[in-house]
């Protein structure tokens, strides 16, 4: 009985020296993969290293795919970094949609309803001929070729998406939407690396563009360049779009439903009086102009080239396209399929040949590029 009640006896006390050494021992936390930043920065409802959030243009319809890219992008790097979501609707958010939501992460979410302004017909576009280039559209088998609400998602995202109030005190966006994937673990936080090497604008795949949406696009572009020649900043950013000298343009363009930016960027006066020179021409309304072509020859020509960042380790998938690391040690965190990756395929060949480009100061075509979208330009 004695040896029975001895080990009894000793068994207590190890449990009891256990646990007394986890509740006098500091509680440890493991800081991120980022230099100098304390983890408890990113704990929820704290002020973050960047003032920075998820944006998301989103319907209520969309509510099921929402919440599994919300899934997606807290299991694979929000849980930790807990920065918040700004979600945007030109109508007003249902409380069903808010409340679940909401509860699919531990960060702040706010939700905004979209000015009419920035969602609805400038003065100086005809409706009744816009509603005829739809119908033209649609018979050339055009994607959205009557859709409206497309067209007014495409200039909103293009040039009023960074204006709304939600965003004054935010420095950088990620925007996300509804039923995309995330296949690799984010170990870092891509706002603060972004800040740290003055980078504006980080993509993951870059695609042609449908010539048939944007007939007119590149004659806009050309004006606007001979009109403010000192505007452009990276003279060989001709050369990723375009392959003939700047006569026409080649489709490149970063895939935005996918963009980490700067949003100081998108505020710059160059960048607005660039806008508002597209805007003016009506090809968001007259074609079908997208926001991705408008925000790639933005950065293309208006940002140097070591301002824009390829997220190469960064898994992504929004149908039908991905990205997946080639690198061996980035795949140990990922499930994707490199050989399923993007960059395998002519169509989106723009995603490593802006990696091909001269850095900044370095010119190709960089000299006589001006001049020739200039003297394009004159000669239309």
């Amino acid at each position: 009985m004695s040896l029975k009640f001895a080990a009894v006896h000793l068994l207590v006390g190890l449990l009891l020296a256990q646990l007394v050494h986890r509740w006098s021992s500091p509680t440890e936390t493991k800081t991120p993969d980022i230099d100098g930043i304390d983890a408890s920065m990113y704990l929820p409802g704290t002020p973050k290293p960047v003032r920075a959030a998820f944006v998301v243009l989103v319907r209520n319809s969309e509510l099921v795919g929402m919440k599994q890219a919300m899934r997606q992008i807290e299991d694979r790097f929000n849980s930790k970094f807990n920065y918040p979501y700004v979600f945007l609707n030109d109508v007003p958010f249902t409380d069903e949609f808010m409340v679940e939501t909401t509860a699919m992460t531990n960060a702040n979410v706010t939700y905004g309803l979209i000015p009419q302004k920035h969602w609805s017909y400038p003065q100086w576009i005809n409706q009744t001929y816009a509603g005829e280039c739809r119908e033209n559209m649609e018979k050339q088998g055009v994607f959205y070729a009557r859709s409206e609400s497309y067209r007014h998602m495409c200039r909103f995202n293009s040039g009023f998406f960074f204006r709304h109030p939600l965003l004054d005190n935010i420095d950088y966006y990620w925007r996300i939407e509804p039923d995309v994937e995330y296949s690799c673990d984010i170990t870092y936080d891509p706002f603060l690396f972004m800040h740290r090497k003055n980078i504006k604008y980080g993509y993951t795949i870059a695609l042609h563009e449908y010539p048939e949406t944007i007939p007119t696009l590149w004659s806009s572009v050309k004006e606007f360049v001979a009109a403010n020649p000192a505007f452009v900043r990276h003279p060989a950013g001709y050369s990723w779009l375009s392959d003939d000298g700047g006569a026409t343009y080649n489709g490149c363009h970063f895939w935005s439903n996918f963009e980490i930016g700067a949003l100081s960027f998108f505020r710059s006066p160059e960048y607005l009086a660039y806008f508002d020179h597209l805007d003016r021409a009506g090809g968001f309304f007259y074609e079908r102009w997208g926001d991705a072509p408008v925000h790639a020859i933005a950065a293309a020509l208006l940002l140097r080239k070591e301002e824009v960042h390829y997220f190469e380790d960064i898994g992504y998938y929004h149908n039908p396209w991905s990205n997946c690391p080639l690198e061996p040690e980035a795949r140990l965190r990922c499930h994707c399929d490199p050989a399923k990756s993007a960059v395998h395929h002519y169509w989106a060949s723009c995603t490593t040949d802006w990696l091909k480009l001269p850095d900044t100061n370095v010119s190709t075509i960089a000299e006589s590029g001006t001049d020739d979208i200039k003297a394009s330009a004159a000669r239309e």
